[in-house]
């Protein structure tokens, strides 16, 4: 009897460690998920950058439209859903009317930035819904008109949040944590046009 009660705590025992191995690999899964989606929407929206960067009126290089460059248009931070439904939901699977439609009409370069950023959001939120991405410019030439002049360094972003498991503390990126209340993750991607 006592046999089978030491053998009974050692299977218990070692089904505990496979249940808490089973844990940490779904976990390390889901983050190594989130990060090759978020390479993927931010190879994808710096390609769209070059396709629509046009030469520069002051220097040498491309410049994208300065609307590209506002935090406003970007994971539909203008929009607003009348429903509890995911954002990809709400905004992607009918365009909102606030938004120009450039697949059908000749849009302006900033109406086309609208829709560009647009569809980048809805690009992001269908790999994951608590991906968010941004596009900030290290601007070399503050006295032309151009937000992100040429030859300046551009920096997509895109983050989620992270939780810590098994009381261990991650080391945080001071970039993907600017302006976040909770701790985040992310992949940035930088560009020079």
């Amino acid at each position: 009897m006592v046999e089978i009660l030491v053998t009974l705590f050692i299977l218990s025992v070692g089904l505990l460690g496979v249940a808490s191995l089973q844990f940490v690999s779904a976990f390390s899964n889901a983050d190594a998920l989130h990060r090759s989606q978020a390479v993927q929407v931010a190879q994808q929206f710096s390609e769209r950058l070059r396709a629509v960067a046009t030469p520069s009126i002051t220097g040498t290089g491309l410049v994208v439209d300065n609307q590209y460059f506002v935090d406003d248009v970007y994971n539909f931070a203008t929009l607003t859903c009348d429903s509890d439904a995911l954002p990809h939901e709400c905004f992607c699977l009918a365009m909102p009317a606030s938004i120009p439609n450039c697949q059908q009409n000749q849009c302006t370069t900033t109406q086309f930035a609208l829709f560009d950023a647009y569809e980048v959001s809805c690009a992001v939120t269908s790999a994951a819904p608590n991906l968010s991405i941004s596009l900030t410019c290290s601007d070399n030439n503050v006295l032309d008109v151009d937000s992100c002049s040429a030859g300046s360094r551009q920096q997509i972003i895109v983050a989620w949040p992270v939780e810590n498991w098994q009381n261990q503390q991650r080391v945080l990126n001071t970039e993907c944590n600017a302006n976040k209340d909770i701790p985040h993750d992310c992949v940035t991607l930088d560009l020079t046009l």
